[in-house]
């Protein structure tokens, strides 16, 4: 009798594994979600931020073999007040990870403490790991300060 349930139970157990990993639809709904909170922050939706939406998360980008992701990419500026280059980085660096952090956005935002006093730029990294998306912000000195790309891995459809 129990050998009769142990290939039900393996079939229940692949299902649920299976299902367990996010679908290209599941990640282009949460970028496109992402991009209209970008749209609608308090911080980018300033005229001063100029955010411009370079790439929209509404095109299937082939990886090969029957799988495919979805990019998003913006930038925006953050205006300087008259300071030294590592205290408007500092600014510009923090008010991006809070962002992200906020739960509109919801990424998993990781501190990189090499980059401390880095004068030229910053590099902040963030996922959303169970939808398997990555995003990417260069913090810049000029203008546009942020340049983002979130994306998710290459998935079947």
């Amino acid at each position: 009798m129990r050998a009769a349930y142990c290939p039900l139970a393996i079939f229940l157990l692949a299902m649920v594994s299976c299902s367990s990993a996010p679908s290209l639809d599941d990640a282009a709904t949460e970028l496109q979600k992402d991009t209209h909170a970008l749209e609608t922050d308090d911080v980018f939706k300033n005229p001063l931020a100029k955010l411009h939406i370079v790439t929209r998360p509404d095109t299937d980008i082939s990886c090969g073999e029957g799988r495919f992701k979805r990019v998003l990419t913006a930038t925006a500026d953050y205006t300087r007040a008259n300071e030294p280059v590592d205290n408007y980085l500092d600014r510009a660096q923090r008010l991006m990870e809070d962002t992200l952090r906020l739960p509109r956005f919801g990424y998993d935002v990781t501190f990189d403490p090499a980059q401390v006093d880095r004068l030229t730029d910053r590099t902040i990294h963030g996922t959303k790991e169970a939808l398997g998306i990555t995003v990417t912000v260069e913090v810049q000195q000029g203008p546009p300060t942020w340049r983002l790309r979130a994306e998710s891995r290459c998935l079947t459809r």
